[in-house]
């Protein structure tokens, strides 16, 4: 189950439902985290944070569309998530999160994700 299932699963079709879930299964498999630490992510807990749960951060991120190429997508970012968030708060989310660099690309996407969670981007 991936970050943004609770996030948003309420505004969701079940394809989107299916389609986060798959990601989250195919990043967990990818990056060697446990569920336990996608749930934690999910729910906030950033504190334990190792690097594979930075680069399964980082790889849903950039399955969902929300980063490519190491920059945001602020316009996938707006799309996906204004209609359970609300464009405003998507927004401002954004200019707040959207220049974040972290010490490589896998910190990067954590970062960007604590950032999204810290300023409600997730509704």
């Amino acid at each position: 189950m991936g970050f943004l299932t609770v996030v948003v699963a309420a505004d969701l079709t079940a394809e989107q439902k299916s389609t986060i879930r798959a990601n989250a299964m195919q990043c967990t498999q990818q990056e060697g985290n446990t569920k336990e630490q996608a749930i934690a992510l999910r729910n906030g807990n950033f504190d334990d944070a190792d690097d594979k749960v930075k680069c399964y951060a980082n790889c849903f991120l950039e399955r969902a569309g929300f980063i490519v190429e190491g920059q945001i997508n602020g316009d996938a970012v707006l799309q996906k998530l204004a209609p359970a968030a609300g464009a405003d708060q998507v927004k401002a989310a954004l200019a707040t999160c959207a220049s974040i660099k972290g010490a490589n690309k896998c910190d990067t996407g954590f970062q960007i994700y604590r950032c999204f969670y810290k300023n409600r981007a997730w509704a």
